[in-house]
């Protein structure tokens, strides 16, 4: 039985620049393979300056208050991403479960 794989040239130029453009966000490869072609990509929380979202927080009389619980669920978590092209050619991005520490 044979399989036929439709990635094409242009399918892994798309890949590949989606690659470097995560890379370019702060993402960094943590795993990669090429014959499937696949690449897992992992970005570290990053720290928030509570005081001094407090102190705008106080300027604006609490709308800030918004930004500020939403900066803090979103960048205190790591998160890692799958890039992958699946036997169609098709490109996807996925989110990864990863273990916390």
């Amino acid at each position: 039985m044979e399989t036929y794989q439709f990635i094409t040239e242009k399918n892994l130029k798309q890949f590949n620049q989606m690659i470097s453009a995560k890379t370019r966000n702060g993402f960094v490869i943590t795993e990669h393979n090429e014959k499937l072609p696949y690449v897992v990509l992992s970005k570290e929380k990053t720290a928030i300056k509570h005081s001094f979202h407090l102190f705008i927080t106080c300027i604006t009389f609490g709308l800030w208050s918004i930004v500020w619980v939403y900066l803090s669920i979103t960048l205190s978590r790591k998160k890692n991403i799958l890039l992958a092209v699946d036997e169609d050619g098709n490109l996807f991005e996925d989110k990864c479960l990863s273990k916390e520490n």
